[in-house]
């Protein structure tokens, strides 16, 4: 099947393709930590992350082997820490089922822990030149105001659909479908917009474009609304000894798991229910002192936090061991090196001068966007 679009939007990526770090390679497995990464995530933040974890783990392998405490830390700051937990879960399949070497084709890889249809078209068309689409958010957009689809994208069906008219393309001579899917992508995020106007006047699809013609761009795609996100309160507790600050570890299960954060309680805490807590865990307060109202989104759920600064005199190690959720008390420099902390706690984090999502302080990297921010 062959449609207009393809060739006149080959040739705008030809001149405007972004020149950006995965893009110089066709190792399936760089590919793959960007694509992974890029979920949720904008380029730009992504693109100190991705240097820094090659760095780190720059075979397949050495992901497989990885400690968890390491992988976290790595991804501290890019959120939705399942995606790389499920990608350490894929490299030990990759080195059992098949010796080490990245499937190649669309199918096996969606038999992956954490791949489902878009990653595995993209590793599969970009780095194996598969003739596979990647439909992603870009594409859905550009496809739909491209034909004038009016079915509703957040449904399975109209991904599908739009997947199979997508499969049946011919592509120019000399073009690939890597090439295509990253031609989508970047037409998407500079050209046809989500959430802002789309730039119609300069653009070389516009002739063709349902959308453009019938003065429909900003209708489409069709989506449906999102439930809204369930608001929590919670009270943050930066309990402190000295230069030392309190942490705990998120249970291994459920949001965040396998974290660490600082200690906080469902609800709105009074001063005294805040003492309380840290008379619980073995230690005797000095000075409490509020702190500003902070709130960090999540996909389903908005957390708002307000918190308390609380000094404390002395620990009883005793009293700390018996119980269930066990203080650790670290510098901010030990905090930065070692423990994962979400960016749902940069705000409070960044009162005690602790640094989330960067290099540790003697190796200075740029910030990533934090979606966390004081009231």
């Amino acid at each position: 099947m062959c449609s207009g679009f393809v060739k006149p939007l080959m040739l705008w990526y030809n001149t405007n393709a972004r020149d950006l770090p995965w893009r110089r390679t066709k190792n399936p497995y760089r590919i793959w930590v960007s694509e992974i990464m890029l979920q949720q995530t904008q380029v730009e933040a992504v693109k100190s992350y991705y240097n820094r974890f090659l760095t780190a783990l720059p075979y397949l392998c050495d992901l497989a082997v990885c400690p968890e405490n390491e992988l976290l830390k790595l991804w501290e700051g890019l959120g939705y820490y399942s995606r790389v937990k499920n990608m350490k879960k894929a490299a030990i399949l990759i080195m059992e089922k098949y010796g080490g070497r990245f499937p190649d084709r669309a199918d096996e890889l969606r038999m992956l822990p954490g791949i489902g249809d878009y990653t595995a078209g993209a590793i599969a068309s970009i780095a194996f030149g598969r003739a596979e689409p990647a439909v992603d958010g870009n594409v859905l957009r550009v496809y739909t105001r491209l034909t004038g689809l009016r079915e509703d994208i957040m449904k399975e069906a109209t991904r599908n659909k739009i997947r199979w008219r997508l499969s049946g393309l011919d592509l120019p001579d000399g073009e690939n479908w890597g090439n295509l899917n990253q031609a989508f992508m970047d037409f998407g995020s500079s050209v046809c917009l989500a959430n802002a106007m789309p730039l119609c006047d300069g653009c070389p699809l516009k002739d063709g474009c349902i959308a453009f013609s019938e003065g429909t761009v900003r209708e489409l795609p069709v989506r449906s609304k999102k439930a809204d996100r369930k608001k929590e309160q919670k009270t943050v507790l930066l309990v402190r000894d000295g230069e030392l600050t309190a942490l705990r570890k998120r249970p291994e299960e459920g949001l965040l798991s396998g974290m660490y954060e600082f200690p906080n309680k469902e609800g709105v805490l009074t001063e005294k229910e805040a003492l309380n807590f840290v008379r619980e865990h073995g230690c005797e307060p000095l000075k409490i002192t509020p702190l500003p109202e902070a709130k960090h989104l999540f996909s389903h759920i908005e957390w708002q936090m307000t918190g308390y600064e609380i000094r404390i005199s002395q620990r009883n190690t005793e009293v700390r061991e018996i119980q269930k959720e066990e203080l650790i008390f670290a510098d901010p420099e030990e905090i930065e090196n070692k423990y994962p902390v979400p960016s749902a706690f940069r705000a409070y984090a960044r009162l005690l001068r602790i640094r989330i999502g960067k290099k540790p302080r003697r190796r200075e990297n740029e910030d990533s966007d934090s979606g966390n921010t004081l009231l």
